[in-house]
């Protein structure tokens, strides 16, 4: 519920020009709330919350009980692939006949698992809006082409990103955070990125020459 309480929140933070990360940062600062899952992103993923938040909701309807903050918590989880989908849309003018370099395919950084993942979500639904998509992940990749067919898999993000339209984030992994982004522009079709984990400062990204989109802020 935090996760998708932030996830909603960063769209009245891009609606009113506000920068959820310090949204976040003030929450997680009261005790009774703290900071953790106050993270903005593409939804939760895994073999866990998905699974055992439907689970609850289908014993809560076998015995008549509603929960709607599960049910909405469910719902906004299941949105938020669609708002990452529409502005990978609209920073590149249209996905149809575009390629995309995806950087990361696991659900979290730090895991092979790519059940339930959102990243994996986002390389579907690119490939069912016509875009060719080009993956790099430390440890997913494989399992993350088992689960979509039609990606591509690279050896690195720079290679993923060689005559890309655009790099589109998906996975917190650490070693995303240090990207060259000199290099990245040089080996890229299009200097767009679209950053689904809020992982840098926008003003980092748009100084190295780069159209940037994130999550909640202006």
């Amino acid at each position: 519920m935090k996760i998708t309480f932030i996830n909603e929140v960063s769209r009245l933070c891009e609606a009113v020009g506000a920068d959820v990360m310090q949204v976040a940062k003030g929450m997680g600062m009261d005790p009774r709330i703290g900071p953790r899952f106050l993270q903005p992103g593409p939804g939760y993923g895994g073999s866990c919350f998905p699974k055992d938040t439907r689970a609850l909701l289908d014993v809560a309807r076998a015995e008549g009980v509603r929960l709607k903050v599960v049910e909405a918590a469910v719902e906004a989880n299941e949105d938020q692939i669609v708002r990452a989908l529409a502005k990978i849309d609209g920073a590149l003018g249209g996905a149809r006949g575009k390629v995309v370099a995806l950087l990361g395919l696991a659900f979290k950084g730090d895991t092979d698992d790519v059940r339930e993942s959102p990243a994996v979500k986002v390389a579907r639904g690119l490939l069912a809006a016509g875009a060719a998509v080009r993956a790099y992940d430390p440890a997913a990749a494989e399992n993350g082409r088992r689960e979509a067919p039609g990606i591509q898999v690279a050896a690195d993000p720079y290679e993923a990103a060689r005559g890309a339209d655009a790099v589109v984030v998906a996975t917190e992994w650490s070693e995303f955070k240090s990207l060259d982004w000199a290099r990245l522009r040089g080996v890229l079709k299009a200097p767009v990125a679209v950053d689904l984990r809020n992982l840098y400062a926008p003003s980092q990204v748009r100084e190295a020459g780069f159209a940037y989109v994130s999550l909640g802020r202006a």
